[in-house]
């Protein structure tokens, strides 16, 4: 009987929602799941834990029984993709997709930041040089696209998203500097060169690209918002803010929004697009699909995290540890309140709950809701600038060396 129950538990698995790309299904940080874990610590309440190897903060993704993750390994030059058995944790190939040159990064970032994204057949690899890989489930690399380089004054960090068989990427990078080029541009100088692209899914070769316009560096995974009944692909950079046609690239509107090296990822919730601006005068700013402004907001910005959106409140999370929430609607402070730490990762909701994973490890959960309530706070002792990722039951956590699952065992 105890087998049979193992087997069963082990099939349920399989059906569970997938966390397939950078904030799971939604893109948003929103998970169906239930009955996750509220209370762990790096010796409790774990499912599994495994060493991983090299240096690497792209965030951990799910696709079924399959685990994914990226690294980069030997100082960063060897790229990687993993696959783990996520109901047991065994790993089941490690592939180097290809090697790349080493340029210049924040000392917070890695060599392969970008989010891995799945589908039924393929996992997508994006890597700090520019360099894309796609491999089938069992780790056999299927194509790589090395076209478009990429340096920036901070590295790469955005992610891709898969719509409609096309990979799209944002490429808003800076100038290097050479040939007596002036290395702000890009950077601190506003200029023409970034833009997205669209690769075959099933190919890797070019399906559209298309310029930004004047715009500065951003590090943002773009999202979908549905405008008419068909999907725009809303993208955010230094300076800009974008709807795109996800099937022509074609630019559809731009909206200007003050700052440079934007990393918080837009959200979208009630008609209306959440952004944050970056460096230089750091913003909120909530548009209507079209670019016009519906509010803006100079409290509780965020820098790196991005926002949550949850019905009616917008969270957000500052670097230095204070979470907001606002009405979605207005922008409207509704509270603050600091949860400590350092903060890099982006929030996730389960289950009328909200997981703030701070730098150095400790994820506070608070109840979704007009009040501040703190649930519980864990502590798992290692660095954490990935974010969170939920499946079957479970909340997957990867440090600066580990890959944790955070959940009861299948058998228990």
């Amino acid at each position: 009987m105890r087998t049979v129950f193992i087997c069963l538990a082990a099939a349920a698995a399989l059906h569970c929602e997938d966390w397939p790309c950078f904030r799971g299904p939604s893109r948003q940080g929103v998970s169906a799941e239930r009955n996750l874990a509220l209370q762990w610590t790096a010796a409790s309440g774990i499912a599994w834990s495994v060493d991983v190897p090299g240096e690497s903060w792209s965030s951990p993704i799910v696709k079924g029984n399959l685990l994914f993750v990226t690294t980069a390994t030997e100082g960063g030059a060897s790229c990687r993709v993993l696959a783990y058995d996520a109901a047991g944790g065994k790993k089941l190939w490690e592939t180097e997709v290809f090697r790349q040159s080493l340029a210049r990064k924040e000392d917070r970032n890695s060599y392969a930041t970008p989010t891995p994204v799945a589908d039924a057949e393929r996992v997508y690899a994006v890597f700090g040089g520019g360099g894309v890989a796609t491999l089938n489930h069992q780790g056999k690399t299927l194509w790589t696209n090395r076209d478009f380089p990429y340096y920036s004054q901070h590295g790469m960090g955005g992610s891709p998203v898969l719509h409609g068989g096309l990979l799209i990427m944002a490429r808003d990078h800076s100038s290097t500097g050479e040939n007596g080029e002036e290395k702000r541009l890009g950077w601190q100088i506003p200029w023409d060169r970034s833009f997205l692209v669209a690769l075959d899914a099933a190919t890797g070769k070019v399906r559209w690209k298309t310029g930004r316009g004047m715009s500065r560096l951003g590090h943002g995974t773009p999202t979908f918002l549905s405008v008419g009944g068909a999907p725009q692909l809303i993208s955010s950079a230094g300076d800009v803010v974008q709807g795109h046609s996800p099937v022509s690239g074609e630019r559809l509107w731009n909206a200007f929004s003050q700052g440079e090296g934007v990393v918080p990822s837009p959200v979208v919730g009630e008609g209306l697009i959440f952004t944050g601006s970056g460096f230089e005068k750091p913003t909120i700013r909530a548009f209507k699909p079209g670019g016009e402004i519906a509010w803006e907001q100079t409290k509780g910005v965020p820098m790196i995290s991005s926002f949550l959106y949850a019905a009616p409140y917008l969270y957000s999370v500052t670097t230095n540890g204070v979470a907001w929430c606002f009405r979605a609607a207005t922008g409207e402070p509704v509270w603050q309140a600091r949860i400590g730490g350092n903060h890099s990762t982006s929030p996730v909701l389960a289950e009328g709950r909200i997981y703030f994973t701070s730098d150095e490890g400790e994820t506070t959960v608070i109840a979704h809701g007009p009040e501040f309530k703190q649930l519980a706070r864990n502590s798992i002792g290692d660095r954490v600038q990935a974010s969170l990722a939920v499946s079957g039951g479970r909340i997957y956590l990867r440090t600066a060396s580990r890959l944790y699952a955070v959940g009861k065992n299948v058998h228990e």
